[in-house]
């Protein structure tokens, strides 16, 4: 493993852990000519199905791609990365178990939207905006009615 700080490839593990999940293993190593310490990752590779697209074209599940989007929808909201990182990793977990070798994006979105209306209704609004393509200001508005109404709802 390359050293971050000086792209020595000589070091040492000094510590290792399991995730809770039993998926992950964390590394701590200290390079041997910097003696800085840094963290690796190592994760068993996994098969994970092709998305296929709206338009019928098909490309790998990118990982990236949905945190990335996830991101933007909650920039500058109270949404945490280990929260985006969790859920991308219980979704991953999801579409490898359930066996397929290819999965509608409309699946992937409907997750993604679900989740973020659970946490941050402004995150849930500028993801629904993008994913579910609002034509007018009409359509726009309609969301924000329906989210509204929800939390009367639920507050009665």
């Amino acid at each position: 493993m390359k050293c971050p700080y000086c792209s020595n490839i000589e070091n040492k593990v000094i510590d290792s852990r399991l995730s809770k999940d039993g998926r992950t293993i964390r590394r701590r190593r200290e390079c041997l000519e910097c003696e800085r310490r840094f963290t690796t990752y190592e994760k068993l590779e996994e098969i994970l199905p092709m998305v296929v697209k709206k338009d019928g074209r098909r490309e790998p599940f990118s990982r990236d791609k949905i945190i990335a989007g996830i991101k933007n929808a909650c920039q500058k909201r109270p949404v945490s990365v280990t929260m985006i990182d969790d859920f991308v990793d219980s979704l991953e977990v999801y579409f490898q178990e359930l066996g397929k070798k290819e999965v509608e994006s409309k699946e992937i979105g409907e997750k993604v939207i679900n989740s973020l209306k659970d946490w941050d209704e402004v995150a849930y609004v500028r993801f629904a905006s993008v994913y579910r393509q609002f034509k007018d200001i009409n359509e726009f508005m309609a969301e924000l009615e329906d989210i509204i109404k929800a939390r009367r709802e639920g507050v009665s």
